[in-house]
C-alpha cells in the first residue's frame, strides 16, 4: 500500500479516510491515479442534490462512488460518467440487508478488506470484467446467516462460476477467531479470505483451458482430482505429515485448486506488504552475521520471485520478532519451502502475463464447482 499526503495540509492519511484528522478536508480515492485526494466542493451537478468535487490531486470534477452514502467506499468517479458505483463497488451484486444495524457495521468491514483487494488487483493490471460486461465477469455476494434462505443453509465463503460469497460473520473479530481456532488455522482474516477466494477466480481466467494448464499440474497437481472428496478427506484426516515441506500450508495439501488459490493470495500478502515497507524506507540488517537483511528500495511489482522472496523473508523474521516482544501471535505465521517458491514464481507470471495481455473468455474449471465446501465448512 502507498504513502498517502493531504494535498492541502500535508497530513499522512491511510487508505480508508474520508477526513483530513488535521485540517478536516473530505477526502476520495483515485483509482486512475492510485492516490488520495483532498477535496473542495467544485461545479453544481444537473443531478442535485449530489456533489460534484474538484480533487485538489489533479484540479479534476469527480463524484462519489453511491456506496458512500452508507460510508463503506471513499472512491472517486470522473464526474463525466454516468456510473454510480466506483471500480470495486460495480461488482457488487448482493449486499447485505442495511435495515439490521451489525449487518451494516459488518457490511464496513468487508468493503474495508474488498477495497485492499482492489487496490492490488489494479495494480497487477489483471483483467476485471463485471458480469454486466462477461458472463466470466467478477461479482460478489455479502450475505448473513439470518439473511439466507431456509432452503440454502448456513452462508458458505467461497467462489462459485465467478461469484464469491462472503459471509458477514467473518467480521465479526470474536466469530471469525472462534472458527480460526476450530479450524486449526494460523492465520484468518477478511482480507486473506479475499486474496484466496480471488485466486480461484483466476485461476478459471489465467490457468484453465490455457497451455500452462500442463505446467500448473506439473507444480500444484491433477485438478481433476475430485474436489468434494478432497476436502472431505482434509476435515476429516487433516493435512499430510510433510504437508510443511511441500505447501505453503496445511489447507493447500487439500487439493491442487486450494493449492493454487493459497499462494495467489500469499503473492498479494508479499506484494502489498512489500510496498508499504517501500513507500516507508525500511531497511532490515541485524547484527548476526547469518540473519537475513534486506533494503526495500524496489517496487515489488518491478522485482523477480527471488528479490520478493529474500525480502519477504527478512521483513516478516523482523516483525514476527517485534510481534513476539508485545506478546502477540507472529503476523506471518509460515515458512516458505522450496516447492512453495516455486509456484510463488508461477502465480507471478501468470499475473505478469495477463497484465501484458488482452482480454480472453474463459474456459470452465474450478468456477462450476467451487463454493459447496469451503474453509467454514467444517461441521459444527
Amino acid at each position: 500500500m502507498k504513502l498517502f499526503q493531504c494535498q492541502k495540509c500535508g497530513q499522512l492519511l491511510h487508505f480508508e479516510n474520508t477526513s483530513c484528522e488535521r485540517c478536516g478536508s473530505p477526502l476520495g480515492y483515485l483509482p486512475q491515479r492510485e492516490t488520495m485526494t483532498a477535496l473542495a466542493v467544485g461545479r453544481e451537478s444537473r443531478h442535485a442534490p449530489e456533489t460534484i468535487w474538484r480533487a485538489l490531486a489533479d484540479q479534476q470534477d469527480y463524484r462519489l462512488c453511491a456506496n458512500s452514502a452508507h460510508a463503506v467506499c471513499n472512491w472517486l468517479l470522473p464526474a463525466t460518467l454516468p456510473d454510480l458505483y466506483c471500480a470495486a463497488c460495480r461488482h457488487n451484486r448482493t449486499i447485505p440487508d442495511l435495515s439490521l444495524p451489525q449487518n451494516v457495521n459488518n457490511w464496513r468491514a468487508v468493503e474495508v478488506a474488498k477495497h485492499r483487494l482492489f487496490y492490488t488487483l489494479l495494480q497487477l493490471r489483471l483483467p476485471l470484467a463485471t458480469k454486466a460486461q462477461s458472463p466470466d465477469g467478477l461479482a460478489f455476494e455479502f450475505l448473513s446467516d439470518a439473511g439466507a434462505a431456509s432452503d440454502r443453509g448456513p452462508v458458505l465463503t467461497g467462489h462459485a462460476g465467478g461469484v464469491i460469497t462472503i459471509n458477514l460473520a467473518e467480521a465479526d473479530d470474536a466469530e471469525r477467531e472462534r472458527r480460526r481456532g476450530q479450524m486449526g488455522e494460523p492465520y484468518r482474516t477478511l482480507l486473506g479470505h479475499f486474496r484466496h477466494e480471488i485466486g480461484h477466480y483466476y485461476w478459471d481466467r489465467l490457468i484453465a483451458g490455457t497451455p500452462r494448464l500442463e505446467e500448473f499440474r506439473r507444480l500444484f497437481g491433477d485438478e481433476r482430482k475430485n474436489y468434494a472428496q478432497a476436502l472431505q478427506d482434509h476435515y476429516a484426516h487433516g493435512a499430510p505429515a510433510d504437508w510443511a515441506v511441500r505447501f505453503i500450508s496445511a489447507y493447500a495439501s487439500a487439493h491442487p485448486w486450494e493449492d493454487f488459490a493459497e499462494s495467489f493470495a500469499h503473492y498479494f500478502h508479499m506484494v502489498d506488504t512489500l510496498e508499504t515497507a517501500h513507500v516507508f524506507g525500511l531497511a532490515v540488517s541485524p547484527r548476526l552475521p547469518q540473519g537475513p537483511g534486506a533494503v526495500f528500495d524496489f517496487h515489488p511489482r518491478d522485482a523477480d520471485t527471488k528479490q520478493l522472496v529474500e525480502a519477504w523473508v527478512a521483513l516478516t523474521f523482523a516483525v514476527n520478532a517485534i510481534n513476539r516482544s508485545m506478546g502477540l501471535h507472529d503476523l506471518y505465521p509460515f515458512v516458505l519451502n522450496a516447492p512453495a517458491v516455486a509456484k510463488l514464481g508461477f502465480v507471478a507470471q501468470r499475473i505478469g502475463s495477463a497484465a501484458a495481455a488482452p482480454e480472453r473468455r474463459t474456459v470452465g474449471g474450478a468456477g462450476s464447482m467451487i463454493g459447496r465446501l469451503r474453509r467454514d465448512a467444517l461441521p459444527e
